[in-house]
């Protein structure tokens, strides 16, 4: 899951989140091969608050080097390519649509990191411990709601909602094959409706003028109508696919900061993503590894991640920030898919998306 909240912050702000470590991302070899430094490979949207990263680095004698490594399908596939000499000791950002690729080849080497009896077994997905489960998401389509109030119209819902004339040339998604919201939001699609029924459904989302862009930046900060980018560059589109958590960051990055989000979410177009950590198979600090992923699952980060990061802790007594709460929706019922599945499907459901949405 290539968190790209991160984004929408630096659109607000100007600038991206907070850099993760002391080290930040820096690509340097200066401190590859230091047994006292334990090397984190992630995707772009990674980060932490420096005095949590700080706190870590004191307790565990540790520093923590962080190579961010594209998004999510990139860092994993470059992680495939390079495991028998691996760019770090631990890979984090493997999600549910990617995790059976990942195990498929290797990737990890087993670990039960201490702490993780707390976390709850459905994100837990498997039994061997080769990956240890760090936060959830979901991916749903976000609504401008100026433009529905503005207009009189409810904003959608569903799925279902969609298709509806009423939203005739409203929605903007991304590309499947080429963006980690746009492939969850496809298997969103396919988990409601069915190994048989999703092409239909995506029919009538194409005659209904769904428009489809390559990434999750051009979709929300370009063409969405709801989000500060968007505004900025004229977006004239009210519907877009994006995460149930981005309302919370449109407040959180905005000065001054509105009462309520200018974005709301239809809860019932949501698809549970499931972000893990693991243990590089041939990583050249495994102890600093572990120690990582033990921290990682600790309530002091998983009690950070939710306004850094803009995910929510697997721990499930973790406290969260009151603006996280007061602008999340409640996802109470997200589309879910089972790992092995999604590997089974996966590259000839995009295959045929992309036949049938863009040719």
């Amino acid at each position: 899951m290539s968190i790209t909240n991160k984004g929408i912050a630096a659109t607000v702000v100007g600038l991206g989140l907070v850099a993760l470590s002391a080290c930040g991302s820096s690509s340097g070899d200066e401190t590859a091969g230091d047994s006292r430094t334990v090397t984190l490979v992630s995707h772009d949207s990674w980060a932490a608050s420096k005095n949590v990263i700080a706190a870590f680095e004191k307790s565990s004698g540790y520093k923590v080097r962080v190579l961010e490594d594209g998004d999510a399908g990139q860092a994993v596939n470059k992680a495939v390519l390079t495991k028998d000499n691996p760019q770090g000791d631990v890979l984090f950002g493997v999600d549910n649509t990617l995790l059976s690729r990942a195990l498929d080849n290797g990737l990890f080497q087993p670990y039960a990191a201490k702490g993780l009896d707390g976390i709850d077994r459905r994100y837990r997905l498997d039994d061997r411990n080769r990956v240890t489960p760090v936060d959830y998401g979901d991916i749903c389509v976000n609504y401008d709601k100026a433009y529905f109030a503005e207009h009189k119209l409810d904003p959608p819902r569903t799925f279902a909602d969609l298709a509806d004339p009423a939203y005739r040339n409203l929605l903007v998604t991304e590309n499947a094959g080429t963006s980690s919201p746009g492939l969850g939001f496809l298997l969103g699609t396919a988990a409601a409706y069915g190994d048989g029924g999703w092409e239909t459904y995506w029919k009538k989302l194409k005659a209904n003028g769904v428009k489809v862009v390559d990434g999750w930046e051009q979709a929300y900060n370009e063409e969405f109508s709801g989000s500060a980018g968007g505004k900025k560059a004229g977006g004239d589109r009210p519907l877009v696919v994006s995460y149930a958590s981005s309302p919370p960051v449109e407040v959180v990055y905005a000065d001054p900061q509105p009462d309520t989000a200018p974005t709301g979410v239809a809860t019932g177009t949501c698809f549970r993503q499931t972000e893990f950590a693991g243990l590089l198979s041939n990583a050249e600090n495994p102890e600093g590894g572990k120690a990582l992923l033990d921290f990682l699952i600790s309530r002091t980060f998983q009690e950070d991640m939710p306004l850094n990061m803009f995910v929510n802790p697997v721990l499930g007594d973790a406290k969260l920030p009151a603006v996280y709460t007061a602008n999340m929706p409640d996802v109470t019922d997200p589309e879910t898919m089972d790992p092995a599945k999604i590997a089974e499907h996966r590259d000839d459901w995009v295959k045929s998306w992309t036949s049938l949405v863009l040719k």
